[in-house]
């Protein structure tokens, strides 16, 4: 799996690719789990594929001590990623069932340092803001400016964002100033599930 990466992206931090190796992306996916195409994990979601995975968390240039908001947890697998690089991770699930399971498998695979929330996550989790870094892991219409809010000053947010013509793409955003001021960096093109407000 790690091979592959390195040949989609050979600039890829050795940190990254070491928390791919580390964690059992096999726990988390039923069937298939290191083939390089998403994979469903039912209610309509999926699981990304391991280079997209990797990108995204490489670009966000992750450090030990930070502070981490993911709006999706999704299967989970990300989310330990995440827990992998970063000292606290907050992850935000609106489908009840994904999150409990996902909850279920990270905490019998001893990830300690993950708090939940079952609800709506465009809106950000204010009560534990500011974050150093903020990952979506479904396609918004823009930048949420409630998520840019609740980033420390030089804080990123990568999230894929519909453009024109029905595609998407990756966009690193960095705050750069207290009112809510950002730089944008156009990334690549992807395809994620839609970030659906309101209730399921």
């Amino acid at each position: 799996m790690v091979e592959t990466i390195r040949k989609y992206d050979s600039t890829i931090e050795e940190e990254v690719l070491l928390a791919m190796q580390i964690v059992p992306r096999e726990k988390f996916v039923d069937e298939n789990p290191f083939g390089n195409h998403p994979v469903s994990i039912g209610h309509g979601q999926t699981i990304s594929q391991p280079f997209i995975v990797a990108y995204m968390t490489h670009k966000l240039n992750l450090k030990p001590n930070h502070k981490v908001l993911e709006i999706g947890t999704g299967s989970g697998y990300q989310t330990a990623i995440l827990s992998t690089l970063c000292e606290s991770v907050y992850t935000m699930e609106r489908l009840e069932d994904l999150s409990l399971k996902s909850q279920k498998t990270l905490e019998t695979l001893e990830y300690n340092n993950i708090q939940f929330a079952i609800e709506d996550g465009h809106l950000g989790w204010e009560e534990h803001a500011p974050y150093d870094r903020i990952m979506v892991t479904a396609t918004a219409k823009g930048v949420p400016m409630n998520l840019v809010k609740q980033l420390k000053l030089n804080g990123k947010i990568i999230i894929p964002v519909e453009i024109k013509n029905g595609r998407e793409q990756l966009l690193l955003i960095t705050k750069t100033n207290y009112d809510c001021m950002y730089e944008r960096e156009d990334l690549i093109f992807v395809r994620f599930v839609p970030l659906v407000l309101g209730a399921p």
